[in-house]
C-alpha cells in the first residue's frame, strides 16, 4: 500500500498527515496523527442531487470507538458503540459549523463527512486533528470545496495563552475554546470560560487565528501537490428575469410583511406571499422549477433586510441595533419543585426547572475520551409547538444536545463547589415559544432557578445572542452589530453570536457564520455590544430576585457531610455491603462514601437524617484513652464482661475493672443487656480496646473506693507474682480470653 506522510509542529508537538489507499473508494479521505492521536476523514457526494430538495444535504458524523482507547466499555450486556454520545455530537457539530460555510449553499447533491477516531492517548483531544482532517480530505477530492480551514484550541494559564493545551492543562486554564477558520477570518468559535475578561477573550481569538493562518498554509502545501480537478455540479441558476419579475410583483409587499413586528402575522404574511409567488411563476414560467422559485423568494428577503439595516438602520421589529426585547421574569411557578424559573425576552419563553440531589445521583460518564462524574446538568428540551408547529418527539437531537451543552458550559463557573455544596444539581429548561436566542434566554431563566432553590452561586450570569449584517460585497468594514436577534435577523442574517457571563467576564460563547467568516475588529464590536446587553439583563433579573434565597427549598432534600478515618470505611459498608445497605433501608437514607474518608448522607426527613447520623457516627467512632462511653454488656466470662459500645465495636471490661473492691463474680456487678457507663483504659498494639467500669467518674462513692483500698492492703501477696489480673486469676484468664 502506497503511503505519502507530512508534517507539521503545533504546540510543540507534531501533526502528521498520511495519504495512502486507506478507504480507497471514499471520494476523499486522509488520516491525521496528533501525539499518539489518530483521526480518519473520509468524503462522499452522491452524483445525482436530491429530487425537489430546497437546502444542501450535508451531514457530518464524528465516531468514537472505544478500541481507540484500549478500552471494553458499555454495560454488561452491550459491549458495542451504539448512539453517539453527547460529546461526538458536539464535535460533529463544531465540525459542520466550520466547513458548511465554505460549500455553495445551492448544491443539492447528499455529501456526507464521516470522522472517525481510531486512536486517543488522552494528552491530545481528537477535536482539532479531525478539523484539520475533514478539511483535507475535501480539499483533496473532487468535491466542491472553498477550503482550506482549519481550528485550533486555545487555553489561558496565568495570563498566557496556550495553543492545543493538553486535557492536564485545560484543568487549570481559564478558557477552553476551539477556533476554526480561513488563512483570513474567523468563521466558528466555541468557548467555556471562568468569567474572562472581553479583551483576554480577543487577545486568545488572535492567537488562535496566527496558528490557524500557519495550518491552512500546512493544508495548501498538500493540496498543491495533489490537487483533484473539482466536478461540475448541475447548480441552481438564478435567471436574472425571474428575479426581475419578483421585484416588480411583489418586492414592496414582501417588504412591509418582513417588517411586520408581531412573529405569528410576520410569518403569516410572508408564507402567504411565498405560496403566491411560486403559484404565479409555475402559471406564468413554467420552465422554472418550484425549488428555483423558492430559492429566489429567500434571496429577496435576504437582501431587504440586509438593505434596510445597513442603509437606514431599521430593524423588522423597529429597534435599534443595540435595543434589546421587552424582558420578563419570574421566579416559583411550579409548587413542588426545588425551584424555578421563567424567562421571557420578546417572544422568547424559557421556563427552567431545578432538582437537587444526593451526590450519588451525579451522572457517570463513560466515554472513549471522557469517564467522569457530573455534579452539574443542564438539558434543554425545544418541544414543535415552541415554534407554532407540529413534529414527533424522539428524544433530543443535535441542536437540543448543543443548546444543553452551550448553557451548561455558560453556567458552570458561577456553581459552587462540592465542598461549598454537596448536590448534584439538574437544570432543565423547558422552551415555552421561540423567537431567537433560547440557549441564551435558558441560561437566563435557569440562574433565576438556582437563586429561586436557594442555591449559593458565586454571582448572575445572563446570555445573549448577537447578530451581523454584512455588506453584500464582503467588505469588512461596512457592516452592522445586532443585539437580541430574532427570526428573520437570525435566519438571513450572517453569524450567529452567543455570549454569556456575569458582571466581571464572559462564561460562554458560541459563533457561527453564513458567510466566509468575520475579523477581529467585528468580533470585538460584537462581544463590547454584548456586555451591553448582558449587564441590561442582569439589572431587570435582579429586580426579580437579587440574590440566592438565603434557605434551601422545604422540598429540597438534605445532605450532612462528615469525616471519617479512611480505615473505617470497611467498618462502615460491612461485609459484602451489608451494614451500609441496612442503613439505608432503615432510615430511608442515601449514603455516600468518598475514598478520603468523607460521608455524604441525604435524607428528605430530619428525625431520619438524625438517627441515621447517630449510627454512623458511632460505628465509626474511634475511641482513644480516656473517652467515656456507653454500652451494653453482650457476654460474659469468668475473667470480665465484653461491652459492645458501638454497632460492631466491643471492648473487655477485666473482672479487676468492675469495681474498686474484689469481685468474686461477674454476674454481681453486671448482667448480660445491662447498659453500662464506660471509661477507655488502653487500645492494645492488635486494636482491643480495654474498658473499665470502676474508673467511671461518680460511678462509685468515696466509701466503696476506701473499701477497695482496705481490701488491697491487707491481700496477702499472690504466689503468681500478682499478674494482670491482680490475684484474680487473671493470668489464667487472659490464656483463655
Amino acid at each position: 500500500m502506497k503511503k505519502e506522510t507530512f508534517s507539521f509542529h503545533l504546540a510543540g508537538r507534531q501533526f502528521t498527515v498520511e495519504l495512502s489507499d486507506l478507504a480507497e473508494q471514499a471520494h476523499g479521505k486522509v488520516l491525521v496523527r496528533y501525539g499518539d492521536t489518530l483521526v480518519l476523514a473520509t468524503v462522499v457526494m452522491n452524483k445525482k442531487p436530491r429530487e425537489g430538495g430546497t437546502y444542501f444535504p450535508l451531514s457530518v458524523d464524528y465516531e468514537e470507538r472505544y478500541y481507540a482507547a484500549g478500552k471494553i466499555l458499555g454495560s454488561r450486556f452491550m459491549k458495542r458503540e451504539a448512539r453517539p454520545s453527547e460529546e461526538a455530537v458536539l464535535v460533529g457539530r463544531l465540525i459542520d459549523r466550520s466547513i458548511r460555510p465554505r460549500f455553495n449553499l445551492q448544491i443539492r447533491n447528499d455529501v456526507q463527512v464521516i470522522v472517525t477516531v481510531l486512536s486517543i492517548d488522552e494528552q491530545n483531544d481528537p477535536d482539532v486533528p479531525a478539523l484539520l482532517a475533514a478539511s483535507l480530505a475535501l480539499s483533496l477530492s473532487s468535491i466542491p470545496w472553498a477550503g482550506p480551514i482549519a481550528g485550533v484550541r486555545v487555553g489561558m494559564i496565568d495570563g498566557k495563552v496556550i495553543i492545543n493545551p493538553t486535557f492536564e492543562e485545560r484543568e487549570k486554564s481559564l478558557l477552553d475554546c476551539i477556533v476554526s477558520g480561513t488563512e483570513s477570518r474567523i468563521n466558528m468559535i466555541e468557548a467555556g470560560a471562568k468569567e474572562i475578561p472581553e479583551e483576554d477573550f480577543l487577545t486568545a481569538l488572535e492567537a488562535a487565528h496566527a496558528e490557524i493562518k500557519r495550518l491552512t498554509e500546512f493544508q495548501k502545501t498538500i493540496i498543491e501537490k495533489h490537487q483533484k480537478t473539482k466536478w461540475e455540479l448541475a447548480l441552481v441558476e438564478t435567471p436574472p428575469d425571474l428575479i426581475a419579475i419578483l421585484r416588480k410583483h411583489m418586492a414592496e409587499r414582501l417588504e412591509h410583511a418582513l417588517y411586520e413586528r408581531d412573529k405569528a402575522t410576520r410569518q403569516e404574511k410572508v408564507d402567504a406571499l411565498k405560496a403566491e409567488w411560486v403559484k404565479y411563476s409555475s402559471e406564468v414560467h413554467p420552465e422554472f422549477q418550484k425549488a428555483m422559485t423558492e430559492y429566489v423568494f429567500e434571496e429577496e428577503v435576504n437582501e431587504i433586510i440586509h438593505k434596510r439595516i445597513l442603509d437606514k438602520e431599521e430593524r423588522p421589529d423597529g429597534r435599534k441595533s443595540d435595543e434589546l426585547r421587552g424582558l420578563y421574569g419570574e421566579v416559583g411557578l411550579l409548587p413542588r419543585t426545588h425551584g424555578s424559573g421563567f424567562f421571557v425576552r420578546g417572544q422568547t419563553q424559557a421556563l427552567s426547572v431545578l432538582t437537587l440531589g444526593a451526590p450519588g445521583d451525579a451522572q457517570t460518564i463513560e466515554g472513549m475520551e471522557v469517564r467522569t462524574k457530573k455534579r452539574f446538568i443542564h438539558h434543554y428540551n425545544f418541544p414543535p409547538y415552541s415554534v407554532g408547529e407540529t413534529g414527533p418527539l424522539r428524544g433530543p437531537g443535535r441542536r437540543e444536545i448543543g443548546h444543553g451543552a452551550l448553557a451548561e458550559r455558560s453556567l458552570l463557573p458561577i456553581i459552587p463547589s462540592k465542598d461549598e455544596f454537596p448536590y448534584t444539581i439538574r437544570l432543565v429548561s423547558e422552551i415555552l415559544s421561540s423567537n431567537g436566542s433560547s440557549s441564551m434566554a435558558s441560561v437566563c431563566g435557569s440562574v433565576l432557578a438556582l437563586m429561586d432553590a436557594g442555591v449559593p452561586i458565586k454571582k448572575p450570569a445572563a446570555g445573549v445572542a448577537m447578530g451581523l449584517m454584512l455588506d453584500e460585497t464582503g467588505q469588512t468594514d461596512r457592516y452592522k452589530v445586532l443585539t437580541d436577534i430574532q427570526g428573520p435577523e437570525d435566519h438571513h442574517g450572517d453569524m450567529d453570536f452567543k455570549a454569556a457571563g456575569t458582571r466581571d467576564g464572559v462564561t460562554g460563547v458560541q459563533m457561527d457564520v453564513k458567510i466566509e467568516g468575520v475579523t477581529i475588529q467585528i468580533l470585538r464590536d460584537t462581544l463590547i455590544q454584548a456586555k451591553k446587553a448582558r449587564l441590561e439583563i442582569l439589572d431587570h433579573m435582579a429586580t426579580v430576585l437579587p440574590a440566592p434565597r438565603l434557605e434551601l427549598s422545604p422540598l429540597a432534600p438534605r445532605v450532612e457531610i462528615f469525616k471519617i478515618n479512611p480505615e473505617k470505611i470497611g467498618a462502615l459498608i460491612g461485609p459484602g455491603g451489608k451494614v451500609i445497605n441496612d442503613l439505608i433501608a432503615r432510615f430511608s437514607v442515601q449514603i455516600d462514601i468518598e475514598d478520603d474518608g468523607t460521608v455524604f448522607v441525604t435524607s428528605e426527613d430530619g428525625a431520619s437524617m438524625e438517627g441515621a447520623l447517630a449510627e454512623i457516627k458511632a460505628i465509626t467512632k474511634e475511641v482513644k484513652p480516656g473517652d467515656l462511653l456507653e454500652g451494653k454488656v453482650s457476654r460474659i466470662f469468668g475473667f470480665g464482661a465484653m461491652v459492645e459500645f458501638a454497632p460492631k465495636q466491643d471492648g473487655m471490661v477485666h473482672i479487676s475493672e468492675l469495681a474498686p473492691w474484689r469481685v468474686e463474680k461477674v454476674e454481681d456487678i453486671v448482667n448480660i443487656g445491662d447498659r453500662i457507663p464506660v471509661l477507655v483504659k488502653e487500645i492494645d498494639e492488635q486494636g482491643r480496646v480495654n474498658l473499665s467500669l470502676k474508673d467511671v467518674p461518680g460511678r462509685y462513692s468515696e466509701a466503696d473506693i476506701e473499701r477497695g483500698r482496705q481490701e488491697r492492703a491487707n491481700r496477702p501477696p499472690s504466689r503468681f507474682g500478682g499478674g494482670f489480673g491482680g490475684g484474680h486469676g487473671g493470668g489464667r484468664g487472659n490464656r483463655r480470653y
